[in-house]
């Protein structure tokens, strides 16, 4: 079956493309599709530990890698993301995902301090 891959982040850079079209076997989940992809990466210095802290979206749904894909999903794959601030110093960590464009306005309230 075959799924369209969207990498983010630094997996854009690894896997050397935004979007792609990957063939997988029947009844992968998230997870075999994970270590397909580390399999295919595994000759590039990338710590293990991004991999174990993704966040992945099928179908703009956030996931987790026991969910069996399907002919035809999409499946996002976000790197851990963390930092930024506020105007007044507090930090920032948090992420959405989103279909359309964000507006500064619309996250200024997404910040808290620790």
């Amino acid at each position: 079956m075959r799924v369209k891959l969207l990498s983010f982040g630094v997996l854009k850079d690894v896997l050397g493309v935004a979007t792609e079209d990957i063939e997988i076997p029947n009844g992968s989940t998230v997870g075999e599709l994970l270590e397909i992809l580390e399999r295919r990466t595994s000759n590039l210095t990338m710590n293990d530990k991004v991999w174990q802290s993704l966040a992945v979206a099928v179908n703009r749904e956030y996931s987790s890698t026991a969910a069996a894909l399907r002919d035809g999903d999409e499946v996002a794959l976000l790197p851990p993301v963390s930092g930024g601030s506020s105007a007044d110093g507090e930090s920032c960590a948090w992420s959405n995902l989103l279909g359309g464009r964000i507006a500064a306005g619309q996250v200024s309230g997404g910040c808290h301090a620790d």
